[in-house]
């Protein structure tokens, strides 16, 4: 059977007073990985509306979405995944962090802002999210195994 084609996502980079939103996207504490908020891509609709859906389901906050800058794709190497993400320079233009938001979908745990010295002290991905988030032009992120 042919592989399947690679997955599209997209991630918000939502600097706000100079500190990442990062979120714990692993139901139950499953793994303390931190990633951008964000989502799969919807057939039919555009990648800002898709992301600004997807960061309001995980975080209860509006966004206006501004320019690409990262491009990363990640597989997991034992079985046929592969996901290319497309990550956006965002704000916030309503809402607030609150602990008693719920994901409807039950995958997004934790919410919380990152300063960029924080993150040597916490696991995320990808590897280059700190250089893309406080830096400035398009990165390209190339494949890299999904880690759990």
């Amino acid at each position: 059977m042919p592989a399947a084609s690679p997955r599209l996502a997209v991630r918000a980079l939502i600097l706000h007073e100079n500190r990442l939103l990062l979120v714990n996207a692993w139901p139950d504490g499953v793994s303390d990985l931190w990633c951008a908020p964000g989502g799969g891509v919807e057939r039919g609709t555009s990648l800002p509306v898709n992301l600004r859906r997807e960061v309001h389901e995980e975080t209860g906050l509006t966004i206006e979405v501004g320019a690409p800058c990262l491009v990363n794709e990640f597989h997991d190497p034992g079985r046929p995944f592969h996901q290319v993400d497309i990550y956006f320079r965002c704000t916030i233009t309503d809402g607030r962090l609150d602990t008693a938001w719920r994901d409807p979908e039950g995958i997004v745990t934790e919410r919380r802002f990152f300063a960029r010295g924080e993150m040597a002290t916490i696991r995320f991905k990808p590897d280059s999210l700190p250089d893309a988030a406080w830096g400035t032009g398009v990165l390209y992120d190339p494949l890299e195994p999904l880690v759990r």
